[in-house]
């Protein structure tokens, strides 16, 4: 019995495994469910069995690639994170890329998993974020949320745009070389800033604080 069952995961990990694959490179709707049996080495109604439709299968691996790319960001966001990362890379960097390129074609594809992907990881970052300022870690933020939001925009630009971004660095493709070399200056800029002083920033509030006027001031007009 426990021999049957431990068969019956295996072969659900299998499948999933294939799925995620075929999904990332081929996309949702041009994938069906006999490739993914072909590629898994079982048969298209043993997927029916364990999954029920393909829509549901879909669920899973979008589940299954949410959890790794949340804890990814969890560890990315420890003092020893980037290291931590680059020995996961070390150990499969097929896995690890695969992962990231199905979150790119979710992306792409604009589904309704792209929406759950960002969502789950500005929530993540957020919550970083609130626990950093509160235990003295991380400096104060205008807006937080914001902040979660821009800091998840800059790592999908730079998973969605790897290919492009690694040629300008003049590298072939993406490797532990080029998220070591990213890595460092991307942390300087999180520890400490860009800019000497605030002359930026009073700019930019200056600017902000007038338009807000003026778009008040026209609306009163409107409505007067």
């Amino acid at each position: 019995m426990c021999s049957a069952l431990s068969s019956d995961l295996t072969a659900q990990a299998k499948i999933r495994n294939a799925a995620i694959a075929h999904f990332a490179r081929d996309g949702f709707q041009k994938t069906n469910l006999r490739a993914i049996a072909a590629t898994a080495g079982v048969s298209a109604a043993l997927i029916i069995r364990h999954f029920g439709s393909k829509d549901h299968l879909r669920s899973v691996c979008d589940d299954h690639v949410l959890q790794i790319l949340v804890r990814r960001a969890r560890t990315s966001a420890r003092p020893a994170g980037v290291q931590d990362l680059s020995r996961e890379y070390l150990a499969n960097p097929e896995e690890y890329g695969l992962h990231v390129q199905y979150m790119v074609r979710a992306i792409e594809e604009d589904s309704s998993a792209a929406t759950t992907f960002v969502n789950t990881l500005v929530e993540e970052t957020e919550e970083l974020f609130q626990a950093g300022i509160a235990d003295g870690s991380m400096r104060p933020s205008s807006d937080v949320r914001a902040l979660a939001v821009l800091t998840v925009l800059i790592s999908l630009a730079t998973l969605t745009m790897a290919p492009a971004l690694t040629r300008a660095l003049g590298y072939e493709r993406m490797g532990l070389d080029v998220l070591q070399r990213v890595g460092l200056p991307m942390i300087e800029i999180y520890t400490h800033g860009m800019y000497v002083d605030d002359t930026m920033l009073k700019a930019a509030r200056t600017a902000w604080e007038a338009q807000q006027g003026d778009h008040f001031q026209r609306k009163d007009t409107h409505h007067g």
